[in-house]
Parts: structure tokens; C-alpha cells; sequence
């Protein structure tokens, strides 16, 4: 049975929740609305082969499956309209659906070794490109395990006007735990429509339901950048001016090298201590003086402000990635930033709130000032942002959203737009379904344009990061060409 160029089919079918639902009719939120046009989410893991045939296996996912949605019920219903124009979901028990395949002619090395990540992970997952509106006429989620030669790949696609991030992972690891055997799950999802009010606004759609507002044929070029603890912490200490004047120095240099379009010859990343190699040569350390150096840093914004991990991160890829463009000084940019608002909303809402509680913080700067300054400057304009988003600000961008209902505009509208997606904080190494930790996690070709970029945990945890970084492919080759920023990927 034919599936695609690369997996073969072997069965699929619909599965159905071990119990019938009894929570009726959910009807989308402001914060699940604008989520219609957007792609499904598609996020998966893949294992070492299990110790169980795979007969056995796919018996055990489906009665797992099946146990699982009893507890998630609007996984299993369809989306559906009004006369009024209001949206719901039906939790009718119409089921998901259940796809095993096969590509035993790859193996795990083949899909967690390639720093950039392969076409063939874009075949592991059902609703290809699938939009979250189409949910009126198709299942809300599907499951699709793919056979490897020597592992498995579990990847699942859910409706975003359903799930954010959070609701994602909390049904993904539930799956899991439910397969390893427990008797009681230990995260149950809060179906109460408690997250804001309830809205009166109406969302109308063109013909047809919406499309997406990206293109999806692009050229894109995708990877994965791992960033140890160690790393993490050497970007974090430099953007809080922590760091010492040595490793200071010669950050400010690689810095200055890549913006002039300067790099040292040879593989200078894997320097112990993540110093530059003696290629560089002692000179270069002169040329800058440590007073000269402890001038600048005196002259950082915001002195008392405490720069996060994520948010030193995210400002040195906003520094790489906008350098790797070449727009010219005067040019605006913006980093955008998916937030999650259950806790910044008053009262707060249940952490395991189910559906979308997420909205996105902007933060607009010229490439001079993303550029000119050092990483503290770049890092101190995400930091405000993110800082001063509480519940009056959610509830002014809930206000402004239903004066005029619309699709969130997913895309790189101007060229020089970054989104940044997922968070290193969601458990996705906490699925063990029985053999034991995902070896690595990747995704499909949901909601991927120039600029998009996704944030996962490492493998060995301790504050480790993954991300998943999608770029024109001249920018991509600029990027790897960055030493301010290669210098922290390992």
C-alpha cells in the first residue's frame, strides 16, 4: 500500500475513547480563534527499538490511545459552526485517527545525526499541511507510528484551534503515561472555559475557511543548534555583564569579525571553554583593552535588570540571525514571542488549562540597535517586553482582538521577522511509554516559514536547549557562518 515516497502504509484506522464523553460542547476561546488558519501542530519522538514485536506494540498504542482520550474528549470530537457564527468544538466521540507505517530503510542515525533535519521526519507525521479549520470535516487529531530499522517514531498532529504548546505535551505525556500502566494520570486536563471571558465576538471566515498567511513553498532550510547548560550560562552571564574580561574581549571580536563579514579559517567551535582558537593569536586580545572593554559594558542599559537564560538566548540569535540578513541599519525588525498566559491573567487559571492561553509579544527594533550595541542592549529590548506582559496587557490585546476578529498572521511579511515558538520548558523527553526516554524530538512541515523558529529541551536536560531553526537558505549558510553565535552551538 503505497503512502509516500519514502513509507510505506500499512494500516489505518479511527480510535474511539474507552469511554463516552460527557462534557458536551466547548466552544473556542479569543485565544483559540485566531488559531483557524494556522497549520495543526505536529511534534513526535523518536525511541530505540521497543522489546516487543510490533504487532504487539501497535495493539498497545491503540488501547492506549483509547484510554487516553476518555480523558481527553475534545482530541476526539469535530469542530462545528453556528447559525450564529460561533464555533465549537463537539466532543461527539467521533474518534482520531491511527496510522502505522513503515520506513525500516531509515535508521535512528539517519534522523537524529544530520544537523540539518531530513525531508524524510516531514513523512511521520498525518494532516500534512492540513489547516485547523479543516477540523469541521476531519478528526481533531491523528496518531502515526512509523516503523524505523532499528526504532520507532511517534508522532502526533493536533488541531491548533484545540491545543497550544502546553495542552499538546500534557495530552502527549498522558499517552505515555497511560501505556506505561499507570492506574491514575497525573496531570488530568481543566476543561473549564474559564480562561477569559466569553467572548461575543464573531470571527467570519471567506469562502472556503481560511488559508494560511505564509507561503508554503518557500525555500527553507532547517536545523537543529544544540546549546549545552555550560553554553547557556556563558550567554547568559555575558548578557548580564558577568563574564570575565578575557572571554568578554574575544566574544566582542568574533562579534565585530562576523559583522564585518570577517571568520577565522578552520573549525574554531569546539575550543575548549568555548574560547577562540590561537589562530585568532594573541594580538587580537590586545587590540582591544580590558579599560576599553569595561568602558563599553559601563555604558549597558538597565544595569539591575536580571537577563534570563532564554532570553540571552534569544537575543544573540536575534543578533545572529538579523547580521546573517545584511538589511541595512535603518531597517525595523521584529522578534516575536509565543507567551503563556495562565499564569499572567488574574485570577489564574489551572496550569493544565486545555486549549490555546497563549498570545505573542512583539519586539521591534532597527537592525543598528540590534547590532550596534552588545548582547545586554539587544537582550534588554526582549526583556521589557516580556517583563510588562501581565493580565492588563493580555486583557488589551483580548480588547483590541474584538474590535476587529481576524486569523493570526503567521509569516515574514517584511524579510525581517523571527517568531519564536514552542519553549525548552514543555516536557518532551517526559514521554516514556514503556522502553524508556525519546532519544530526540522533531516535527513536521506545520507553520514553517523564513524566520520560524522553535525552542525545545535538550536531551540531558539541566537547562539545555534544542532550537529548531527554519531560515531562507542564504540565511541559514550566514548563520553557521556567525562566530558570536556558532561559538555556543555544540
Amino acid at each position: 500500500m503505497p503512502f509516500s515516497a519514502s513509507l510505506t502504509l500499512i494500516s489505518k484506522c479511527t480510535v474511539l475513547p474507552e469511554q463516552k464523553s460527557s462534557i458536551g460542547n466547548l466552544k473556542l476561546s479569543v485565544s483559540d480563534l485566531p488559531m483557524l488558519s494556522c497549520h495543526y501542530i505536529q511534534k513526535g519522538v523518536v525511541f530505540t527499538r521497543p522489546p516487543l514485536p510490533i504487532d504487539s506494540l501497535i495493539s498497545l498504542l491503540k488501547r492506549g490511545l483509547s484510554k487516553t482520550l476518555t480523558h481527553f474528549p475534545a482530541l476526539a470530537g469535530r469542530l462545528v459552526t453556528d447559525s450564529d457564527g460561533y464555533v465549537f468544538i463537539a466532543c461527539n466521540d467521533a474518534g482520531v485517527d491511527f496510522l502505522h507505517a513503515n520506513a525500516a530503510h531509515l535508521t535512528l542515525r539517519d534522523i537524529v545525526s544530520p544537523a540539518h533535519v531530513p525531508d524524510s521526519v516531514k513523512e511521520f507525521f498525518a494532516f500534512d499541511r492540513t489547516i485547523s479549520y479543516d477540523g469541521h470535516f476531519k478528526p481533531v487529531a491523528a496518531v502515526q507510528v512509523t516503523e524505523l530499522a532499528d526504532g520507532v517514531f511517534i508522532g502526533c498532529s493536533v488541531n491548533h484551534a484545540v491545543t497550544d504548546g502546553t495542552s499538546f505535551w500534557n495530552f502527549f505525556n498522558t499517552f505515555a503515561e497511560v501505556c506505561r500502566g499507570v492506574s491514575k494520570i497525573s496531570r488530568p486536563p481543566d476543561f473549564r472555559r474559564n480562561f477569559f471571558k466569553g467572548s461575543l465576538a464573531v470571527l467570519r471566515f471567506p469562502e472556503g475557511g481560511p488559508k494560511v498567511t505564509f507561503s508554503v513553498d518557500a525555500p527553507l532550510s532547517e536545523r537543529i543548534f544544540h546549546f549545552s547548560r555550560e553554553a547557556i550560562l556563558k550567554l547568559k552571564s555575558r548578557a548580564n555583564g558577568k563574564v570575565d574580561n578575557e572571554f568578554a574581549i574575544e566574544t566582542e571580536i568574533l562579534g565585530k569579525q562576523s559583522n564585518d563579514g570577517w571568520k577565522p579559517h578552520g573549525d574554531n567551535h569546539n575550543h575548549p571553554n568555548g574560547k577562540i582558537a590561537s589562530v585568532l593569536g594573541s594580538w587580537l586580545r590586545n587590540a582591544v583593552s580590558k579599560s576599553q572593554y569595561t568602558e563599553t559594558e559601563s555604558k549597558s542599559p538597565d544595569q539591575t535588570v536580571e537577563i534570563s537564560s532564554f532570553q540571552s538566548l534569544c537575543a544573540q540569535l536575534w543578533r545572529s540571525v538579523t547580521r546573517a540578513r545584511k538589511f541595512p541599519p535603518s531597517k525595523a525588525t521584529t522578534f516575536r514571542m509565543a507567551v503563556n498566559c495562565r499564569q499572567r491573567i488574574e485570577p489564574k487559571v489551572d496550569p493544565y488549562y486545555f486549549g490555546n492561553a497563549i498570545q505573542s509579544i512583539p519586539s521591534v527594533a532597527s537592525v543598528g540597535e540590534v547590532l550596534s550595541g552588545d548582547l545586554r542592549a539587544c537582550a534588554i529590548l526582549l526583556n521589557r517586553n516580556v517583563v510588562a506582559y501581565n493580565d492588563a496587557t493580555v486583557r488589551r490585546v483580548v480588547d483590541d482582538w474584538e474590535k476587529n476578529p481576524r486569523c493570526f498572521p503567521l509569516g515574514n511579511f517584511d524579510g525581517a521577522m523571527i517568531t519564536m515558538g514552542s519553549s525548552p520548558r514543555f516536557p518532551m523527553y517526559d514521554n516514556d511509554f514503556g522502553w524508556g526516554q525519546p532519544m530526540a524530538v522533531r516535527s513536521g512541515r506545520a507553520n514553517k516559514f523564513d524566520g520560524k523558529i522553535s525552542a525545545f529541551p535538550g536531551r540531558e536536560g539541566g537547562g539545555s536547549v534544542d532550537l529548531e531553526v527554519c531560515l531562507a537558505p542564504e540565511t541559514m549558510a550566514g548563520l553557521e557562518n556567525d562566530s558570536e553565535f556558532m561559538q555556543y552551538v555544540s
